[in-house]
């Protein structure tokens, strides 16, 4: 072997420091001892452990996370460039620990009124997890793609995964088929960027082209090459994707209605959480140079999320199509952030510390909102219309305080939450002076309490139908009614008191 080739290796050899990703390896560890278990134990202790030992691993991994917080944040590329630990990574990585051990808790909750395998979906929700760390700390198209596909497959699999529900398979079918098309639309761009930073005719070109650190020299020199701006427009289109964002948000409300709520749980919040990672470490690294293109088209994809997904939910009563159209509004919100923190002449440097402290509300009100519809669904689990809701209040008093504080928070209703959230973003989309964006973004909020608060009256002002009198009132677990009481607290408490969880994020 040539020397030049050895040193080379033993440069990529010296960054491979696996320590540093201990979480997943965890969440690995623990996916495969639960397919062990699976063989050892019989079926009713294998029912109980199962979501316990799921939730002592997002635990386990957890706490190394934030024990080893300060070694992780290196700042130096890791495993030859491709992965790069930031304190923006080691926050995602937080947020879908805590996002994941709250869709086992819904999970548990869900799964045995259908008699749904509970191994593979906890194993399949693990290592998920550990795909979605890896991407919040992508430095390299090729991690960034492989963590991508496994995040993406496993969806495609835990959509249609009560496999009796025509709902589920038909959802499952629509994510397939838009799934592939938006893995296409990003595998495109990145081929197109690879070639075109590749090209030895153009000056910066570069053999690693599909490195971030790389590219963005490439762009520097080179940020009006047409390939170039098509690459990163097919790029940001295909994570638009994932987020739901309008042009490409016509999967959301049926995928949303035909999974299992444990799952669309998780699709509305960590994979909406993936996409925004993504791109924040996209625009504001290899891309910062295409402001110019990257602002007016995330832009109009914010505008057009504000707008198609509050008058689409207006008219909305089943519950899950409404979270997931008022899901596609929210990543309006969040994409109004984005474009605050990278506007060209005006970015505002606290951006992203809002689109992070708004992922970190809308977490806990959908996660609320989600943990009393698992409650209260009952036969179909896409079928979950207002009058499900009728009377909840009388029903169960603590499952109505929790859909209010969830949906409240939701709505930005302050002082919940999800006010400050909004706030935060209307704050910066000011200074950045995107006066458009602001507009349509206030006038989004006013909407949204129409259609939320429609299913706050159903819980607390309609009267029970007449054929369902004589239904039992809801009883909860000690366990279920404290994760709910504490995702209730916490849009109340973050709502009141946010001052060191905001400085702690603006820090970064």
């Amino acid at each position: 072997m040539p020397t030049e080739s050895l040193n080379a290796l033993q440069a990529i050899a010296a960054t491979n420091r696996w320590s540093a990703l201990a979480p997943e390896l965890i969440l690995g560890g623990f996916a495969l001892l639960l397919l062990a278990l699976e063989f050892v134990l019989p079926k009713r202790a294998l029912a109980l452990a199962t979501p316990r030992v799921a939730l002592l691993g997002f635990a386990a991994s957890l706490a190394w996370t934030l024990r080893d917080w300060a070694a992780s944040l290196t700042g130096q590329p890791l495993f030859g460039g491709l992965l790069l630990q930031t304190p923006d990574s080691q926050v995602m990585r937080v947020f879908f620990l805590v996002a994941s051990a709250l869709v086992a808790f819904l999970a548990a909750v869900v799964l045995p009124k259908h008699k749904a395998p509970r191994v593979e979906f906890y194993h399949i929700l693990l290592v998920a997890t550990g795909a979605l760390m890896l991407l919040a700390q992508s430095n390299h198209f090729v991690l960034l793609f492989v963590a991508l596909e496994t995040v993406t497959v496993s969806f495609f699999i835990l959509v249609a995964f009560f496999r009796e529900s025509p709902f589920s398979l038909e959802a499952g079918l629509k994510y397939l088929v838009t799934g592939s098309l938006s893995s296409a639309l990003l595998l495109f761009g990145i081929v197109l960027l690879y070639g075109v930073a590749g090209n030895p005719l153009l000056e910066g070109h570069t053999a690693d082209g599909m490195n971030f650190d790389a590219l963005n020299q490439f762009l520097l020199v080179n940020p009006d090459h047409p390939l170039a701006l098509v690459g990163a427009a097919l790029v940001l289109c295909g994570l638009a994707f994932k987020i739901g964002a309008v042009p490409f948000q016509i999967w959301v409300p049926d995928v949303y209605q035909g999974a299992p709520t444990p799952v669309t749980a998780f699709l509305a919040v960590s994979s909406k959480a993936a996409g925004f990672a993504l791109l924040l470490i996209l625009v504001r690294g290899p891309f910062q140079t295409l402001a110019f293109i990257t602002v007016p088209l995330l832009s109009i994809f914010a505008a057009l999320s504000l707008l198609f997904g509050n008058l689409a939910a207006l008219g909305q009563r089943n519950v899950k199509r409404l979270m997931g159209l008022s899901g596609i509004s929210h990543a309006g919100f969040l994409l109004v952030g984005v474009v605050a923190a990278i506007a060209p002449r005006d970015a505002v440097v606290w951006a992203p510390a809002a689109v992070y402290f708004y992922l970190f509300t809308y977490l806990i009100g959908a996660m609320a909102a989600f943990g009393v519809m698992a409650h209260v669904s009952v036969g179909d689990d896409a079928d979950q219309d207002f009058r499900h809701y009728a009377g909840l209040v009388r029903r169960s008093p603590l499952l109505g305080a929790v859909l209010a504080c969830g949906v409240g928070s939701l709505a930005g209703i302050p002082p919940l939450a999800g006010f400050i959230g909004k706030l935060l973003i209307f704050v910066a989309a000011f200074h950045a002076h995107q006066w458009t964006l602001l507009g349509i973004a206030i006038v989004a909020v006013v909407v949204s309490i129409f259609y939320y608060f429609g299913w706050i009256r159903a819980a607390f002002y309609e009267d029970v139908p007449a054929s369902e009198r004589n239904v039992a009132p809801l009883h909860l677990g000690v366990a279920a009614a404290i994760t709910l009481v504490g995702l209730a607290l916490g849009a109340v408490v973050l709502g009141l008191y946010q001052g060191p969880f905001i400085q702690w994020l603006a820090a970064l």
